[in-house]
């Protein structure tokens, strides 16, 4: 069916929307739900919430008990595979095949993606905090790159407005480098998580350890939205979709109220190709769209655009929007567009073994490890030397059983009790480290390699340096010091290397800032080219902090949301 083929009025919205996932699907509904008849496309296939097909499989329910064969990893999954974790019978279908989405690298780059309804929401490590005023202010301080144009205080309310709606647990801390939010009841730490929380407080003066802050319901909502949300179950499958609701995906949250307004209308298998824009407005007019099933080009018109279709995608689609009036792409006069990609630097810390509590054991597969909060570079009496900036840890204690781990031989029943004898126990922490907006580290397009659909692939060229390199000295060594003054045994460090990409945190690429000559969006996500174009996701971040940033893309979408809809009210838009 061609869908202009009724005319223009036809394909004409008040907005439209690019992308499903996190900040793709708060967009949708915030636009909706203040009486926008809103277009959202996604470019790959419609999956709807109690709709995941692996949710509820077991390991002997599935082909090669889960495991996706080396042969067909290395087909279609080679770059997609690099995490470690994604590409299993149970997760692969939310992960796109290399084989069908190719893109270049110059320097390694790790680019996890997932192509259908509420994206890498379905995915995501659900780690939810927020950025404080040190991070706001590090650019400025420090003389790198430019500066962001808001503060803490302009997103205070907009995190407690998120936090309030997607449901977020955790621990109030007091502390300034890791804001409080609105929270739900706290996951309960393990005994042995409970003495390091103890014995850090105990040893390091400004260290301090906390239950993950995750968007898992673990108590009511404070609203009645999203009544099919239920509680955590503690099964640790999140990466397959929940079929409960407890975690905060599109599916079970913002498309279900943006649904219910009536002002949504969903198209998958739209792969956007460019934005129109139109010289004497000074505006964008619309999105043209690939059919990604039957490959015909689609336009569809709208006051205002949200571009959310994940950070590195939403700047190709500028990087492609060329005209004559903007021969490299709407957002690129500044010569920003595509530059300073960040992402956390990862895979460095320590594990040990404690001794005791041989009779405790825990209920359940808690979705969640503790946090321990950036430390260094804080003040003076934590500044460092070689790096600046900083580093927060993940972690875990849990039992082990090396008999579980196989190659253990034995028949029968003392053997099998002897699988499910628990282990000593063990912990580990793993940094998540700040990479600083380097202009230099970019993405760029091949058009000599197109795709299937005949879009240039994307070409990366990014690297971690120096400034990185020296901070990731010092996650091991700190890590080391908090697991042995905690009492843990054969305490080991460990460097894996990681890559940008590879913490699946993409940031940068279309900064917001004060001046049209240095940034891409202003203070309100806004293209300066085109403004009633809005890039709310992972692009628009000025700088990374060291904290998960999901959060923070999902109140910069409520905050321009509110605004774009009062400008259009107004007539400004």
């Amino acid at each position: 069916m061609y869908f202009n083929s009724k005319g223009k009025e036809e394909v004409t919205y008040d907005a439209i929307v690019v992308g499903s996932g996190i900040s793709g699907g708060f967009a949708a509904m915030e636009l909706c739900e203040k009486g926008m008849k809103t277009l959202v496309l996604e470019r790959g296939f419609d999956i709807k919430h109690l709709q995941y097909p692996t949710a509820n499989l077991d390991p002997w329910d599935m082909p090669n008990r889960g495991i996706t064969p080396a042969e067909e990893i290395a087909m279609h999954y080679p770059k997609q595979s690099r995490t470690g974790y994604t590409v299993t019978e149970a997760r692969k279908n939310f992960f796109v095949k290399d084989s069908e989405h190719p893109y270049n690298e110059t320097k390694r780059f790790d680019w996890m993606r997932g192509y259908h309804t509420g994206g890498r929401s379905l995915m995501w490590g659900r780690q939810s905090y927020r950025l404080c005023e040190m991070d706001f202010e590090a650019n400025l301080k420090d003389g790198i790159a430019v500066d962001w144009p808001i503060r803490y205080a302009d997103l205070a309310p907009w995190y407690s407005y998120v936090e309030n709606f997607i449901g977020v647990s955790g621990q109030k801390e007091g502390l300034s480098q890791l804001p409080d939010g609105d929270f739900l009841p706290p996951m309960e730490m393990t005994c042995v998580e409970e003495v390091f929380r103890d014995k850090v407080k105990e040893n390091f003066d400004g260290r301090a350890v906390t239950i993950g802050r995750t968007a898992h319901l673990t108590g009511k909502l404070k609203h009645d939205k999203t009544p099919a949300r239920g509680q955590c179950q503690s099964r640790n499958r999140c990466m397959r979709g929940c079929p409960y609701g407890a975690y905060f995906s599109s599916q079970s949250s913002t498309l279900p109220v943006a649904e219910a307004s009536g002002n949504m209308t969903l198209r998958p298998n739209s792969i956007v190709h460019s934005i129109i824009y139109d010289k004497e407005s000074g505006k964008a007019a619309g999105v043209r769209v690939i059919d990604a099933e039957s490959k015909e080009t689609h336009d569809f018109y709208a006051k205002v655009i949200f571009l959310n279709a994940s950070a590195l995608a939403s700047t190709a689609i500028l990087m492609q929007s060329k005209s004559d009036a903007m021969p490299e792409g709407i957002g690129a006069s500044s010569g920003e567009l595509g530059h300073n990609i960040m992402d956390h630097h990862f895979r460095c810390g320590a594990t040990g073994t404690f001794d005791g509590f041989a009779d405790k054991y825990y209920k359940g597969s808690r979705p969640n490890g503790i946090y321990v909060p950036r430390f260094r570079n804080l003040d003076e009496a934590s500044k460092m030397e070689n790096f600046i900036r900083g580093y927060g840890y993940q972690g875990g204690a849990f039992r082990t059983n090396p008999n579980r781990a196989g190659g253990v031989e034995g028949i029968g029943a003392d053997f099998k009790d002897s699988m499910t004898k628990p282990g000593p126990w063990q912990m580990g922490i793993m940094a998540f480290g700040e990479c600083l907006p380097y202009h230099e580290n970019k993405m760029s397009l091949d058009y000599d390699n197109p795709d299937q659909w005949g879009l240039p692939t994307v070409t990366f060229d990014a690297e971690w340096k120096e400034n990185e390199y020296a901070m990731r000295e010092d996650m091991q060594t700190a890590a080391v010091e908090m697991l042995e003054a905690a009492g843990f045994k054969d305490v080991s460090s460990y460097n894996s290397m990681s890559y940008p990409g590879l913490g699946i945190h993409e940031m940068g690429s279309a900064r917001m800032g004060r001046d049209a000559k240095t940034s891409v969006l202003n203070k309100f996500n806004q293209v300066w080219d085109a403004p009633n174009v809005f890039v709310t996701d992972g692009a628009a971040m000025t700088s990374a902090s060291c904290v998960n940033p999901s959060l923070t893309y999902m109140a910069l979408t409520a905050r321009a949301a509110d605004y774009a809809v009062k400008e259009v009210k107004a007539g400004r838009l």
